[in-house]
């Protein structure tokens, strides 16, 4: 059932945090979101890990982000903190796909070709889903560029998330061997 409520929640975040932006309301959808990624961890038997593992997805989707943007492939609504980076409320998004790694994607866990494709396909449709929501547009240089980027960027994530954890939890537990 956690799996379920892991999806609904990352759902709900995404359609909350995109429809901010689109809006120019992202504070409390961003807030909502992180209330919600705070409350993963806490719930998490591997709270340092998982921690872990959504520092460093957000630090790899806010550097893809920002380079696909500033390359002028694409643009986003709300640009705090800076013009140069990818706004806020995507950093939150980052930190929801992470938070489904060991919960409702732990099922990609040892498909890696899988998760390549499918993030490869997904990740680009819901930036396309958010673009015509309003909370963005295609840069100066193009939707196919942008969309291609966008499917090597989150076909390399989904493995490297799952590489990440796996890295990530065995650290954590030689730390914890006597």
């Amino acid at each position: 059932m956690a799996k379920f409520w892991n999806f609904v929640f990352f759902q709900l975040g995404w359609f909350a945090c995109v429809m901010g932006a689109a809006n120019q309301q992202v504070f409390w959808p961003v807030i909502g979101t992180l209330l919600y990624i705070a409350f993963y961890i806490w719930r998490s038997s591997r709270r340092i890990s998982d921690l872990r593992l959504i520092i460093i997805s957000v630090i790899y989707g806010v550097s893809a982000d920002t380079l696909i943007a500033n390359l002028g492939f694409l643009s986003f609504q709300g640009a705090w903190p800076s013009a140069y980076l990818s706004p806020f409320w995507m950093w939150a998004l980052w930190a929801l796909v992470a938070s489904t790694m060991n919960s409702s994607l732990a099922w990609l866990r040892d498909r890696p070709v899988l998760g390549a494709v499918l993030g490869a396909i997904a990740g680009p449709m819901s930036y396309e889903a958010g673009i015509r929501m309003g909370a963005g547009a295609w840069g100066v240089n193009g939707q196919v560029g942008g969309l291609i980027l966008l499917g090597l960027a989150w076909g390399a994530a989904i493995p490297l998330f799952f590489y990440w954890d796996r890295l990530l939890a065995g650290s954590s537990l030689s730390k914890n061997q006597p």
